[in-house]
């Protein structure tokens, strides 16, 4: 299987075409990099480069791309509106297919070490590659900016870089190399020039200050456009969309008297982000991924799409897991069955939701409805991931068990192995039954704005997660019973018995459904 990530370079150069072309040239030119993508902002006086292919390619790409921007950039005289610390601002990995978050992690500590030994300019790790926890959050390497590190490294120890010396390279500063999933940069334009007005919208809506969570974002004065700009990074898009951020920036802006005069991305964007804004907007009726051209071309070529009209579809679709289930094997099991419930409560729960707002009769609550829209999405993703999470958790166990006990220590060893797997297999359905039960607290919020016509859709969505929560408690509870930990085990009953209160009501049909 072919192995593949994506690498996004941010040089400090954003107003020489020839010293960005230079870049993209040494780096473009090692076998099996492809150059994606290039963006400059004469403004922030950046660019953003985005490589893709195997791992140690790309990996040479952006150590070759380091010694270029030594050659080119001499942060001594660099000016921008974006912070930055080094030549090469930053290095972040991510992982795209055949390879995960923990390879990127071990390719950054390799690359980083490289660029120094080639190089000598000091690195930093963060977000997965942190070697501490202070520096997860690039803003907080980058605190003080290239003039505040410079000062800083000559007194503080506590900001020393991880690898290198102590000091900033004379011309380059330092570089931050990381890994971490798909970020989405994505910049709001006010009409406005007034900084101040950008500066207290980003504080509103990043997570440090009690904003939307994956959120960060500063304010950016564009002098060349005479605008103020709210510059944002999306850590995970698809648990805080795009959408609904700029929704927020333009609530916020409102408080000031002014508004969005435009959004853009910066580099890169998947797909399914774009996806998610388009239906949230245009409250397109029946919206399906599988519409888009694109999605049903690759579908149709990698021999998995199935005909839409074919009689049994449906059936051939659940046929797999249902054939999974049935086999005479430990896994999957109730525990995976339990969050598969309690995913196609949290489906079911989009439909309903997905319909009602098309109705004119729900026309005062189209916004209720897509907000609830938006999230019963990303509880059926992330209840469907737990589908194979416990399955894996109970692999866990039936593995430690299988483990040598012979002499005292192999014994102990053994004994060790299965107090932490059986905890482990405890937690993921803990895990399943706290979400389903806000789930099912979420579909009753439904019932007061759907249509009338989905009812009986919204019971059956109930009923569903309420059977996926009982069965989910039911596995926490069987393996409390094989835990020595009393300590956990009275906390987890505590949160047992709670749930459980707040699954009490049953829910009853009500006429009118369809």
């Amino acid at each position: 299987m072919k192995r593949l990530i994506e690498c996004v370079p941010n040089f400090s150069e954003g107003r020489d075409p020839a010293k960005v072309e230079a870049l993209v040239n040494v780096m473009s030119a090692v076998p099996g990099v492809y150059v994606l993508d290039r963006e400059m902002d004469a403004d922030h006086n950046r660019c953003v480069i985005t490589l893709a292919g195997e791992p140690d390619a790309v990996g040479e790409a952006a150590i070759l791309g380091a010694g270029k921007a030594m050659e080119l950039i001499d942060m001594n005289v660099h000016t921008g509106a974006h912070p930055r610390v080094g030549a090469t601002d930053v290095v972040p990995f991510i992982p795209v297919d055949g390879v995960t978050i923990e390879d990127c992690v071990a390719l950054a500590r390799r690359v980083g070490n490289e660029i120094w030994k080639r190089h000598r300019i000091p690195i930093f790790f963060y977000e997965a590659a942190a070697t501490r926890p202070d520096r997860v959050n690039l803003e907080n390497v980058r605190r003080g900016q290239y003039e505040g590190l410079r000062e800083e490294l000559k007194k503080n120890h506590d900001r020393q870089p991880d690898v290198g010396e102590p000091k900033l390279h004379p011309t380059a500063g330092v570089t931050v190399v990381g890994a971490r999933k798909f970020l989405v940069a994505y910049n709001v334009n006010l009409n406005t020039s007034d900084i101040s007005i950008a500066n207290k919208i980003a504080k509103a809506i990043r997570f440090s200050n009690g904003g939307l969570r994956y959120v960060k974002s500063m304010g950016v004065e564009l002098k060349a456009r005479n605008l103020a700009q709210v510059s944002i990074n999306l850590t995970d898009y698809e648990q805080t969309p795009m959408h609904r951020v700029y929704a927020m920036v333009k609530r916020e802006a409102e408080r000031y008297g002014v508004t969005p005069v435009g959004s853009e991305i910066v580099g890169l964007v998947p797909k399914r982000a774009i996806e998610m804004a388009a239906d949230y907007f245009l409250q397109l009726e029946n919206f399906s991924p599988a519409q888009v051209f694109e999605n049903k071309l690759a579908a149709a070529l990698s021999g998995t799409a199935l005909p839409e009209t074919q009689e049994g579809t449906l059936a051939k679709l659940a046929r797999p897991f249902l054939d999974a289930i049935a086999e005479p094997t430990a896994t999957p099991g109730g525990g995976s069955a339990s969050a598969f419930a309690a995913a196609l409560a949290a489906a079911l729960g989009q439909m309903v939701a997905g319909l009602s707002r098309k109705k004119k009769s729900q026309a005062a609550h189209v916004d209720k409805l897509s907000e609830h829209l938006d999230a019963l999405r990303k509880e059926a993703d992330a209840l469907a991931e737990a589908i194979d999470q416990d399955a894996a958790s109970y692999g866990a166990v039936m593995a430690a068990f299988k483990l040598p006990q012979g002499d005292a220590m192999e014994t102990q060893q053994r004994e060790d192995a299965i107090q932490n797997a059986t905890r482990g297999a405890t937690e993921v359905p803990l895990r399943v039954a706290e979400r389903t039960v806000a789930l099912f607290e979420r579909l009753k919020q439904l019932d007061a704005i759907i249509a009338a016509s989905m009812q009986s859709d919204l019971l059956v969505a109930r009923l569903m997660a309420s059977a996926g929560a009982q069965g989910a408690i039911a596995n926490v509870e069987i393996n409390l019973d094989g835990l020595k930990d009393q300590t956990f085990v009275a906390a987890t009953r505590a949160k047992v018995a709670s749930l459980r209160d707040k699954l009490a009501e049953v829910p009853q049909a009500q006429s009118g459904g369809r």
